[in-house]
């Protein structure tokens, strides 16, 4: 049995490659046997062939989600301990992925260490304090509307459509600027 097959294995997958690599550096410092997959598929091949023991997936990759994903790591090895790190947080996603089986959510940015302390948890902890500075409700709204944008390429209609909002109503949150965090 070699050395790497007594660390605990982690599986990184998140479809950006450089945070990918820095990530992967910064968990094989820390004591981990890192794999990293760059989509669902590649993931869940890698999962079968090893379930590891830990996961830390982006919430939005191309194909399937990371919710899809925790559904199918914890159907693997239902001890697999994961962690969704996203840009895209919502409390939505965040009590989605936790009843799907998510140990913890965190929001991009977030450094090694402190992933590393969402993984050592062995069930939600909600006694963790808010963020000193958390968005507001204004800003939060700003940014799902320009990420729903570049999602339908610039396009209003689509975007007011997705929105399930009216296109003037979209015009006109659109002129404005946006709102401090």
């Amino acid at each position: 049995m070699s050395e790497m097959d007594e660390l605990p294995s982690l599986l990184l997958i998140d479809d950006d490659e450089t945070f990918t690599h820095v990530l992967a550096r910064a968990m094989t410092r820390r004591g981990f046997a890192v794999s990293v997959a760059h989509d669902a598929v590649q993931a869940m091949s890698m999962a079968t062939a090893n379930p590891p023991e830990y996961a830390v997936l982006d919430l939005k990759m191309p194909g399937d989600s990371g919710l899809t994903l925790i559904r199918q790591l914890k159907a693997l090895d239902e001890e697999t301990r994961i962690v969704v790190l996203t840009g895209y947080a919502s409390i939505a996603t965040a009590v989605e992925a936790v009843k799907l089986g998510a140990t913890y959510y965190l929001a991009k940015p977030a450094d090694a260490d402190e992933i590393l302390q969402a993984l050592e948890r062995k069930e939600a902890d909600d006694t963790i304090p808010l963020a000193a500075n958390p968005l507001s409700v204004d800003r939060m709204e700003w940014e799902h509307i320009q990420r729903v944008l570049k999602e339908h390429d610039g396009n209003v209609s689509a975007t007011a459509r997705s929105l399930n909002m009216h296109r003037r109503t979209l015009q006109r949150k659109l002129n404005k600027h946006p709102t401090r965090q």
